[in-house]
């Protein structure tokens, strides 16, 4: 993928593969050797007992995603001796387990670490890192005592194994350059986890997959392939239309943003708006519905939407789909409207695309998009800064963001798998949560399967098994969010009464464990505890100081006195909001 790579759609949550010059062969993330537990039962109440049918017998090859049986795909940068399917390691967990006491030279695995080892390792580290060393309470080990603690591990037997917590040991055995034992508890706790069981077992799953795929060195390679395997556009909607009713989140970005900008642009007779992930345009039914109310007639109202085509296959069509469409409902409602489609990724947006005219009051929406933008820590041209500063000029009366309150951008690989793990254990838990009108989806029902396959777990994967510009998902937090956007002039817009009602009158038909709280003005709605997603709104703030208006030549550029007083100036203003519009 180049640094201008596409932005993958999160408006219709999936993902789709670029064209490739080599046809890959398509498998699915779910499949008849997948283990499937007796958990058929209503989300709230747990079965007593879990019987696990395995027809495999010892010599038979373990496959866990469903792929070709004589293709044999590349694995890149593998260290693995065995000759198999990047997707289907051979053997089962207890001939993992069995290895682990075979003798050699090289594996100490079942050898007891005598004491006087142990000992001289701990006065080596005490040399070396000094008495006051902030390591004496053991956060630092040595690779014996790592090869002891994952034996242990192992020595607890499959059926003692904690899904989440041995989910954490493996990536952290990863990132120690562990990986025989890696492999060992990836393929102990195979047995633990089912698409049709709890919401850990569900998420086990498919993050079993992505470690599986991280120590082949193939994490790019499955990703790709899965996204070779699309269902039917019209099973892709039926999919997507799950997912939103079961859970909130897409409800609560699209309602809260919708009443930032009604309330934003209930004064003015000409609004543009530029949804930067359009997908299949239903964010802006309710709004057209909204506009047609407004005491003295509705604006005129234009529409574009930019969309690199990710979404054309669900909607079996281009862009222009959408604006019939709304101009549809537009016409029934009375508002007169204009639809512009911007066939475009977002990293590859200029000022020319998105066509802003004169005496237009300007709304721009990002939705779930700004995360899958290449930032500084993948390419210099950080097109995720870039996009921001490019509205900036554009001089809109508000911006509203949404995104999953999540941090796995930059932070090591062990610390980003358990803050990927923590954030999806809340959302699976909340899939099982009480449904809208009092509707039931039991586990093992297909249609929510491949709602959470095709919706969530290729996310997942990307998250857990690539890398550099392989890595899309790289979602942050609203601090860091704010940080890029006060960095490039954008001041932060309280969220109103009116938006924060609109929200909760949503919420009344899911589970009351889901929470709605104010940060620093914006919307967060939280999964009892763990904040899921956010809505902020933004405005740009323009200086009223001869310093930022005058041309680069006229700028005292040799009086560093005077540019530190400009600079003073302006931090005191954008603190009291003194000079902004």
């Amino acid at each position: 993928m180049q640094t201008s790579q596409k932005s993958r759609s999160s408006g219709a949550v999936i993902h789709r593969l670029y064209h490739e010059p080599e046809p890959i062969e398509p498998f699915r993330l779910t499949g008849p050797h997948f283990q499937v537990l007796n958990n058929n039962a209503y989300p709230d109440t747990r079965p007593q007992e879990s019987v696990v049918a395995s027809l495999q017998t010892p010599n038979e090859q373990f496959f866990t995603l469903e792929s070709s049986p004589v293709i044999e795909y590349p694995v890149c940068n593998s260290n693995s001796p065995y000759s198999r399917s990047p997707l289907s390691p051979q053997g089962s967990a207890q001939s993992c387990l069995s290895n682990l006491h075979y003798s050699s030279p090289e594996k100490t695995y079942g050898s007891p670490i005598s004491s006087g080892i142990e000992e001289a390792i701990r006065e080596v580290e005490m040399e070396l890192l000094g008495p006051g060393s902030d390591f004496e309470d053991g956060s630092i080990t040595s690779p014996l005592d790592n090869k002891n603690k994952y034996y242990k591990i192992l020595q607890l037997g499959n059926a003692n194994l904690d899904v989440k917590q041995t989910l954490i040991d493996i990536a952290h055995a990863i990132d120690d350059g562990a990986k025989e034992d890696a492999d060992a508890l990836i393929e102990a706790l195979q047995s633990k986890v089912s698409v049709t069981g709890d919401p850990i077992q569900r998420l086990g799953t498919y993050m079993l997959e992505g470690l599986r795929a991280r120590q082949l060195s193939s994490g790019s390679l499955i990703y790709k392939k899965l996204r070779c395997y699309e269902p039917k556009p019209e099973e892709l909607t039926s999919y997507m239309s799950i997912l939103y009713e079961i859970c909130p989140y897409y409800k609560f970005a699209y309602t809260s943003a919708n009443a930032v900008i009604k309330e934003a642009m209930q004064d003015e007779t000409q609004v543009h708006v530029i949804d930067f992930l359009i997908a299949q345009g239903s964010q802006w039914v309710q709004l057209i519905e909204d506009l047609a109310k407004r005491p003295g007639g509705p604006p005129r109202l234009r529409v574009t939407g930019v969309d690199d085509g990710d979404s054309s296959y669900a909607r079996g069509g281009g862009l222009q789909l959408v604006g019939q469409k709304l101009a549809m409902v537009a016409e029934a409602y009375g508002v007169p409207f204009e639809f512009h489609a911007a066939a475009i990724s977002g990293s590859d947006v200029h000022w020319g695309n998105l066509r802003v005219r004169p005496g237009e009051a300007l709304a721009v929406n990002f939705p779930y998009m700004l995360h899958h933008m290449p930032d500084e820590s993948v390419s210099t041209t950080n097109h995720r800064d870039r996009l921001i500063r490019l509205v900036k000029h554009l001089t809109p009366k508000v911006v509203t963001l949404l995104e999953q309150e999540s941090n796995t951008n930059t932070s090591s690989f062990s610390k980003r798998f358990e803050e990927a793990l923590d954030y999806y254990t809340a959302m699976f838990e909340s899939i099982d949560a009480k449904l809208p009108r009092n509707v039931v989806m039991l586990r093992d029902d297909k249609q929510r399967i491949s709602a959470e396959e095709n919706c969530v777990a290729r996310d997942m994967v990307n998250i857990v098994a690539c890398e550099d510009t392989d890595r899309v998902e790289r979602h942050e937090p609203l601090d860091k969010w704010k940080f890029r956007l006060q960095a490039a002039g954008f001041m932060a817009r309280p969220l109103s009464y009116s938006a924060v009602t609109a929200v909760e009158e949503v919420l009344r038909e899911y589970s009351n464990c889901y929470r709605l709280r104010e940060k620093d003005g914006a919307l967060v709605l939280a999964w009892k505890n763990k904040a899921m997603v956010t809505c902020s709104a933004w405005r740009y703030t323009r200086f009223y100081v001869s310093w930022f208006f005058t041309s680069p030549s006229e700028r005292p550029l040799g009086d560093e006195r005077l540019k530190a007083q400009a600079r003073r100036w302006c931090k005191f203003m954008l603190h009291h909001g003194i000079g902004t519009h």
